[in-house]
């Protein structure tokens, strides 16, 4: 990449102060690039420096790619007038993007430096919910009237567009906003100038509603494979527009999420490199002590058995292979159902017919794994120790795969996130399940 062959040459610059061309080097880059090359920075203080040589477009462009810690870094080194500057010319989906990332005390000053027309489209998109498909559309987009002549529409879209979150789709309203239709660039380019707006109209459309959730933008997008949605409301009036590196950054963000969530981390504010060590430790020690808490349960569960145990020791052998297996067999059907879920390939309607399914798949994951273990319980403890660990393999894998399938639709029922079904948790279920089945099926085979 240019950043990775440029960078020393970067740094050399900086350190021997040539900052005219420097500025000219920068401006060969594009804003990802910069904005890369900033947040992998070392050095505030070089970080600052070469942010402040931009071009003011270029700027605001550079600080909508920044992460997070970079941008708190760079306003604390601004005075209020450089951070309206940046904050005027943030397209408004990203202005509200970067207003949802700092405290509440920090969000209204840096909306009060707003001038009172951009203020209120602020305020607007900041008061729908947090993960909203409001909070991620922008109200700059191109619009023509159904009378129009095509001729007339495009004459509009070259004053309008260079305004416009982008071209490459323009919407059809009436003279009271009401949304009639979406139409691709492409058809007015290549329909005479005299043929009427309403004559391309062909009322095939897909919008969205202001407090649909963002995932359903990410589905609706990917679906019908549109490079924007409208988004209209109740009354069907068109209040903006959601585009696709919006909802790119929601996939890349719930994807994110939904990882740390199924290795039981609350997810994380901006990169792991910026994360400091309090912050790791907040966010990941309450799920630990949870589990420290749930996992008492499967010693408490060891301790009723205590006397069958000294007895017959060879059955302590097999205990950890019994209860991993469950518990593995857990998080993948977890795994599964989770990632099912989130891509609306089932629905949580369908548990009956998933679980159904499952218990088959377990059963006979269950089979083989408990033949595979048949001869090494011979050999460890005998013909009874045998069966009593084969048929504890089959059950334990099953319950795991019961757990793993129906917890994501429970936790979707509560209208939780199904990722917190993660494989810690299920783990530890299945560990507290699995030593009660695993004991309770050997006390029978062992008589004691």
């Amino acid at each position: 990449m240019l950043k990775n062959l440029l960078g020393p040459e970067i740094r050399e610059l900086i350190e021997r102060k040539e900052w005219e061309t420097l500025k000219e080097t920068l401006e060969n880059w594009e804003a990802p690039d910069i904005a890369e090359f900033l947040d992998d920075m070392d050095s505030g203080t070089d970080r600052v420096i070469l942010f402040r040589l931009l071009s003011r477009e270029i700027g605001a462009e550079v600080f909508a790619e920044l992460g997070t810690t970079a941008r708190e870094k760079l306003m604390a080194t601004m005075n209020d007038l450089q951070i309206r500057e940046i904050l005027i010319d943030l397209p408004p989906d990203d202005r509200t993007s970067l207003f949802g990332e700092l405290p509440g005390e920090v969000t209204q000053r840096l909306v009060n430096l707003l001038p009172a027309g951009e203020r209120g489209e602020a305020l607007m998109l900041l008061g729908y919910p947090e993960q909203s498909v409001g909070r991620l559309m922008t109200p700059h987009y191109v619009a023509v009237r159904p009378e129009w002549t095509v001729g007339r529409a495009l004459n509009h879209i070259r004053r309008r567009g260079r305004e416009s979150e982008t071209i490459s789709m323009v919407y059809v309203t009436d003279s009271s906003w009401a949304f009639l239709d979406a139409l691709e660039l492409h058809h007015f380019i290549l329909a005479s100038p005299k043929k009427k707006v309403r004559d391309l109209m062909d009322g095939n459309f897909v919008h969205l509603n202001p407090y649909d959730d963002r995932e359903e933008a990410v589905r609706i997008m990917e679906h019908y494979n549109l490079p924007a949605l409208p988004v209209v409301d109740s009354l069907n009036v068109m209040l903006g527009i959601v585009t696709f590196d919006d909802v790119m950054d929601v996939a890349k963000e719930e994807a994110t999420e939904d990882f740390y969530r199924t290795a039981a981390v609350t997810p994380l504010r901006g990169n792991y490199p910026e994360a400091g060590v309090g912050q790791l430790y907040k966010k990941r020690i309450p799920w630990l002590m949870v589990l420290i808490g749930i996992n008492l349960f499967a010693g408490a569960a060891m301790a009723s058995f205590e006397e069958m145990i000294s007895r017959a020791v060879a059955l302590v052998f097999f205990l950890p292979l019994l209860i991993d297996s469950g518990g593995n067999a857990g998080s993948q059907s977890a795994t599964l159902m989770v990632r099912a879920l989130a891509m609306g390939d089932v629905r949580p309607g369908d548990w009956v017919s998933m679980l159904g399914r499952e218990v088959l798949v377990a059963g006979l994951l269950g089979l083989t794994m408990g033949l595979a273990v048949w001869g090494l319980g011979i050999y460890r403890g005998g013909p009874a120790v045998a069966a009593a660990v084969s048929l504890a393999m089959v059950a334990v894998v099953m319950m795991g795969s019961v757990i793993g399938t129906l917890l994501p639709f429970l936790l979707n029922l509560l209208r939780m996130d199904p990722a917190t079904a993660s494989a810690p948790l299920i783990t530890s279920i299945a560990d507290i399940c699995g030593v009660l089945i695993y004991f309770s099926i050997a006390a029978r085979f062992l008589g004691t």
